[in-house]
């Protein structure tokens, strides 16, 4: 197997990536963003990309939500929780009262603010591709160190606690620094359409993606009432502008169940007849392995009885040949 993640080494995407069996052992590429490694999928480069999709703190991550949604199609088959927390990291020699700029990714600084408005009131923030990269880039380079300010236009870099394991010569200022120390990001793996399909195992998500077809009142209750009308739950439903025009918007919806559940299959024939475009970005097990709560006349066995029952009165009431109309007649008056 060949693994995509947004790098480089330490980002907490890698540390998701790990998670998966025998990742370890594979060929692992880190790429510079989100876009980049789905690509690589789409191209064949790797057999499958680990990307952050939502965080508990800051909700979806919208390079995520976007890049799968647009293109050729993508599959989630599998996906991570990594708990996170961070610390502040400097070159050697830097001390809390140097930093007057700061850099990492912008979903950690959201993570941090009310840390930074504490200790560093004032501080400015320089965005970076990842929190990984923000701290790699304080480390000395060459045989001369210059100033990191100088170098890298920041002062400190907020990080994951691996990026310091791995490089422990950074100087870390600060430890714990997230201001919800119950902060978790989940990450899934990405594959081309053609992946097998998880099993079903009773604590599954499903993903979406659903177009608003069309700018009128009562469009995107259509929508929720596939769902509602057959039992099904929205864990999560965020709209992303499709950057067509001002206006034109899709919907990113996560729900508990799987396609083989009869409540979730019968939800999206629902959806694909009133929004064709609706695009299916897998089904696959819940990371917390939380089982979905689902009513008796929501079950599989409510469905398959029901099915059974219409099948049974439309085989009872089939018309005979001579219940027919005769052809070219226009049939019963």
């Amino acid at each position: 197997m060949r693994y995509a993640y947004l790098g480089p080494a330490g980002t907490f995407t890698e540390a998701a990536l790990l998670s998966v069996e025998g990742a370890r052992g594979a060929e692992r590429r880190p790429v510079s963003s989100v876009p980049v490694a789905l690509a690589a999928v789409r191209a064949g480069e790797v057999d499958a990309a680990m990307v952050p999709i939502e965080n508990s703190v800051e909700g979806g991550v919208t390079a995520t939500l976007d890049a799968v949604a647009t293109g050729s199609e993508l599959r989630i088959v599998r996906e991570a929780l990594v708990p996170i927390s961070f610390v502040l990291v400097a070159a050697p020699g830097t001390t809390l009262a140097d930093v007057r700029r700061v850099s990492t990714h912008s979903h950690a600084w959201a993570q941090v603010r009310g840390w930074m408005d504490d200790r560093l009131p004032g501080v400015d923030y320089v965005p970076a591709s990842s929190t990984a990269a923000a701290a790699l880039a304080l480390l000395p380079g060459g045989t001369e160190r210059e100033e990191p300010a100088s170098r890298t236009g920041f002062d400190a870099a907020v990080c994951s606690p691996v990026v310091v394991e791995q490089h422990p010569e950074l100087e870390v200022l600060a430890a714990d620094i997230g201001d919800n120390r119950a902060a978790v990001t989940r990450f899934v793996l990405v594959a081309r359409p053609e992946a097998p399909l998880p099993p079903r195992t009773g604590a599954d998500r499903t993903t979406l993606v659903i177009p608003l077809w069309e700018d009128r009142a009562g469009a995107l209750m259509e929508i929720l009432e596939q769902f509602a009308t057959r039992g099904v739950n929205l864990s999560r439903i965020e709209s992303r502008p499709t950057g067509n025009f001002l206006g034109e918007y899709f919907f990113s919806v996560d729900v508990d169940g799987h396609i083989l559940d009869a409540r979730v299959a019968d939800a999206l024939e629902g959806l694909r007849r009133v929004c064709p475009s609706t695009r299916f970005l897998g089904s696959y097990p819940r990371a917390d392995h939380k089982v979905a709560t689902v009513a008796r006349h929501h079950s599989d066995g409510a469905f398959r009885e029901a099915e059974a029952w219409v099948a049974a009165l439309q085989g009872h009431h089939r018309p005979t040949p001579e219940s027919l109309p005769a052809p070219g007649s226009a049939g019963p008056a």
